[in-house]
């Protein structure tokens, strides 16, 4: 007699280790009018698919029950690098399959550099992807602000961060990870072409928007060089 039938992911490690994948969400009691009653695991590649029905009571008090899928990547963070004495900020430009599916020309996105956090505090990741995609050894980071960037489906929420440097500290080459599939460009852009770039809609990833007009609204480049 057989018994049942390993669940990867789920009570067996899958190929990345995890188990109890479909646990996620089920113990939440935060909000009393949000009831989880089931999570399915619907698909468990890299990151995690998830199906979960819930029963939510709306404002007027009546309860029905709901379904949602999120697509869990775990969180990440993400960096503005800037030099106020030359008045560039560096970005990076890689191609990007689902907006090359979803319209865009060429799929290669201009972005600031960013990464997940892969178990390390958002300040170890940022300084990490700086290494590895821009080549650049960032100064004193400033936390901007945190941001869930399509809550209706992803669970990520986004550490966003500035740093200064200067030409002496881009010690490497960039250009991410190959064992990763990354090929990346390093774009050293004067701030006032980034942020022309993000009019014309050359620019059109929302964290890289966000981080640009954040800079532009607290004067990190002054009109005579400084960061005040």
């Amino acid at each position: 007699m057989t018994g049942p039938t390993p669940r990867p992911g789920i009570d067996t490690p899958d190929h990345r280790g995890r188990t109890g994948l479909d646990r996620a969400g089920r113990d939440l009691d935060r909000n009393p009018d949000v009831v989880i009653r089931d999570v399915e695991l619907t698909s468990r590649g890299w990151h995690v698919l998830r199906r979960t029905t819930f029963d939510y009571r709306r404002r007027d008090g009546r309860w029905e029950t709901q379904q949602r899928e999120t697509y869990d990547r775990g969180n990440g963070a993400v960096v503005l690098p800037y030099d106020a004495d030359s008045g560039c900020v560096l970005l990076t430009r890689q191609f990007r399959y689902p907006a090359y599916v979803n319209d865009h020309p060429d799929g290669l996105l201009i972005e600031a550099a960013a990464g997940l956090l892969d178990g390390d505090a958002p300040l170890a990741a940022v300084r990490r992807e700086a290494v590895e995609e821009l080549g650049v050894a960032l100064g004193p980071l400033t936390h901007v602000l945190d941001a869930y960037m399509s809550p209706g489906s992803v669970t990520e929420r986004l550490h966003f961060y500035a740093a200064p440097y200067t030409s002496a500290d881009r010690t490497g080459t960039g250009g991410g990870l190959e064992e990763d599939g990354e090929d990346i460009e390093v774009l050293e852009l004067p701030f006032s072409e980034a942020l022309s770039m993000v009019h014309d809609g050359r620019i059109a990833d929302g964290k890289t928007i966000m981080l640009l007009q954040w800079a532009a609204l607290n004067g990190l480049f002054a009109p005579t060089g400084g960061t005040g």
